[in-house]
């Protein structure tokens, strides 16, 4: 049987956890994991196409589509896509393998988005070079907002 202080106790913790919102990446951090990513190569921009919506109704589940222009033959190939984000709790969103064996250097998946940001594809070719994309998202109704309070 609880006591109505430990009630009391439970209830204020619940609701302090309500008004805690998760980290953000930043710009910074974003910056830094691309770096660790490329092992400090600085990515060009081009031969990368980032599909997504510019206005987005509802940051839950985003579809997202990376393209790289690629032959995908065993000597010049596409080894990595990674997607990348200033805002959400971890700038990190997604990072693939690819070999020649992958007929073509494209990946496709939805996203959570926190908020309205910054969004970078990276991708790292055989050669050891690297390529990048970046492109702004307006997000109407953001994910990862459950339990904050008005």
């Amino acid at each position: 049987m609880t006591t109505p202080n430990a009630r009391r106790r439970l209830l204020t913790a619940a609701s302090l956890l309500v008004l805690v919102r998760p980290a953000a990446a930043t710009p910074e951090r974003m910056a830094q994991a691309i770096a660790a990513y490329t092992g400090n190569v600085a990515p060009k921009t081009g031969r990368v196409t980032f599909e997504i919506a510019q206005l987005i109704d509802n940051g839950n589940a985003v579809p997202v589509t990376i393209r790289v222009e690629s032959p995908m033959t065993a000597t010049d190939h596409v080894t990595g896509i990674a997607i990348f984000n200033e805002k959400n709790p971890e700038p990190d969103v997604i990072r693939c393998t690819l070999g020649p064996r992958a007929g073509k250097a494209e990946v496709s998946t939805r996203i959570r988005l926190a908020t309205s940001q910054r969004l970078t594809a990276v991708a790292k070719l055989s050669d050891g070079s690297c390529w990048q994309q970046a492109v702004d998202v307006i997000v109407t109704l953001a994910a990862c907002i459950e339990g904050e309070a008005p």
